[in-house]
């Protein structure tokens, strides 16, 4: 007779495979909660304790941790001493492993989790058999997934076993498992311990979609997620339209980058290419998105929206009227929602935006490696203004250029801002000299130039950018300052009667 080991905290679809594997004529070994489980649903099952001759101890941390366990396991079958050796020392095969481990995410998400009961959901027993299983895949099918039992039943019906190709599949499948499990634990307590740079770190994601393909058609490309449920695009709801792809995420992602420093304000955030062409702010969603378009109404023509308020009719039929990719918001009205899914391809998600920001680590890629850094979710403090000119800004100066610091922190470097009336005017992007990004800004801008201010994500090398500006008509400037030639800068601004303000902060976006 066959026997199964089964031991799963996620009993989706145990009684149906169980009762498959008994038809099969397995012995159903089970431990704990498993076993009282099958036996409810009148199962056949033997418990762990009578294979090992040993009881389960310590509230059942160790029950599993054991020879007559592991050495089924592990021993090769087509090895001779492995096979004398377990038949000496009297212990049975298992030819099937079912196992899934202790909710240890689902543990973490818990509202007012405490550290102890985290720490008991670490799981030891459940992947030490997983792992023995998989390092033995030649013999041995390891399931750690419900998803699979199916597969596998209908392997063992139709011809009497599975193949080595799904046992290795599974066994890969397991490693995985086991890996991200672990990675789970591993940053739990090293965030515990305040360690921000470990010797090394372990990343675990986990799908969100396969892509139709990446930046371009011959790129593959697929989405994943980390586990924490949190202010970002992964854990959007898409209400309407084809699926996203990969460039539609980066920019999604982008928008509510920007959107999220606005927090209290109705903003909204047009986007395209991973750089905003226009944001607004207004006493109403509506109106931020009329000052957003009015930024810039030819790039948004294929672009990203994001907003944080309620998308309403009136609202709609202005987004209806143009050529969006995708547009995110918390809600849209029924209305709303009756106007916008007559255009089939535009994509429509919501976001909670009680969700909390993710100020996680920032990961890049190299060849090769990562980067890994803290996210540059530095807002300005009324500490960090140092005006170094003889103009003051006024009030309405000084609110545009808060509004232009936080717009310029997200827009790729070289980055020069323009805005006027809490509205971006223009937007110069990833320029190899700064005075090149002032220029594509003012042009865009054109006659709204006059009177705005200017937004620079890092310091003036020299005054030519001073120079630009004031033929334009800037008011003020806000940069970080820092410069060996801040003076130059700042003589040239007093000579044009234009206010500068330093912040003590850069914001390269590379």
């Amino acid at each position: 007779m066959k026997r199964a080991l089964i031991s799963v905290s996620n009993k989706c679809g145990l009684n149906e495979f169980a009762k498959g594997l008994h038809a099969l004529g397995y012995e159903i070994i089970s431990t704990g909660g498993t076993k009282r489980a099958l036996d409810e649903a009148g199962i056949p099952t033997i418990g762990i304790s009578e294979v090992t001759k040993f009881p389960e101890i310590m509230d059942g941390r160790v029950k599993t941790l054991h020879p007559a366990v592991h050495g089924a396991l592990l021993c090769v079958r087509d090895n001779p001493e492995h096979v004398r050796q377990l038949s000496e020392l009297g212990i049975d095969w298992i030819d099937l492993v079912c196992v899934n481990l202790y909710p240890f995410k689902e543990t973490l998400q818990k509202e007012g989790v405490s550290h102890a009961e985290i720490i008991e959901n670490i799981d030891i027993g459940g992947p030490s058999m997983l792992r023995s299983a998989a390092k033995n895949y030649r013999f041995i099918p390891v399931l750690c997934d419900p998803n699979d039992y199916e597969t596998v039943l209908h392997e063992l019906q139709e011809q009497g076993e599975t193949t080595l190709a799904t046992r290795e599949l599974l066994g890969a499948k397991v490693f995985r498992h086991t890996a991200r499990y672990d990675a789970m634990i591993a940053d739990y307590l090293t965030k515990q311990t305040q360690t921000k740079f470990p010797e090394s770190i372990t990343l675990t994601f986990d799908k969100v979609q396969d892509l139709r393909y990446g930046e371009n058609p011959h790129q593959q490309a697929a989405f994943y997620q980390n586990m924490n449920p949190q202010y970002s695009l992964a854990n959007a709801k898409q209400l309407h339209g084809k699926e996203l792809s990969y460039n539609n995420i980066q920019d999604g992602n982008a928008a509510l980058e920007i959107l999220k420093d606005f927090e209290g304000q109705c903003a909204a955030v047009g986007l395209k290419h991973m750089n905003p062409c226009g944001v607004g702010v207004g006493d109403t969603i509506e109106a931020a998105w009329d000052k957003a378009y009015a930024a810039d109404p030819v790039s948004i023509f294929g672009g990203i929206v994001a907003m944080n308020g309620t998308v309403e009719a009136s609202l709609a039929e202005k987004l209806a009227a143009i050529f969006l990719e995708i547009i995110i918001a918390p809600a849209f009205s029924e209305e709303a929602l009756a106007i916008l899914t007559k255009k089939k391809n535009i994509r429509l998600m919501t976001l909670d935006p009680s969700l909390t920001p993710s100020n996680t680590m920032k990961l890049t890629n190299v060849n090769d490696g990562i980067l890994l850094q803290d996210s540059d979710v530095k807002l300005l403090e009324e500490s960090d203004l140092c005006c170094v000119t003889k103009q003051i800004p006024s009030a309405a100066e000084m609110k545009d250029l808060i509004f232009a610091w936080k717009v310029v922190k997200h827009v790729k470097s070289n980055a020069i801002v323009l805005v006027k009336d809490s509205q971006t005017v223009g937007v110069g992007a990833g320029q190899m000299n700064r005075v090149g990004a002032a220029k594509i800004a003012i042009e865009q801008a054109k006659d709204q130039a006059k009177g705005s201010v200017m937004g620079s994500d890092a310091f003036f090398p020299m005054s030519d950018t001073i120079e630009a500006a004031a033929a334009a008509g800037v008011t003020a400037i806000i940069q970080p300052g820092g410069s060996i030639k801040d003076q130059a800068s700042i003589d040239a601004c007093n000579a044009h009667g234009i206010a500068m303000i330093f912040t003590g902060i850069r914001h390269f976006k590379h």
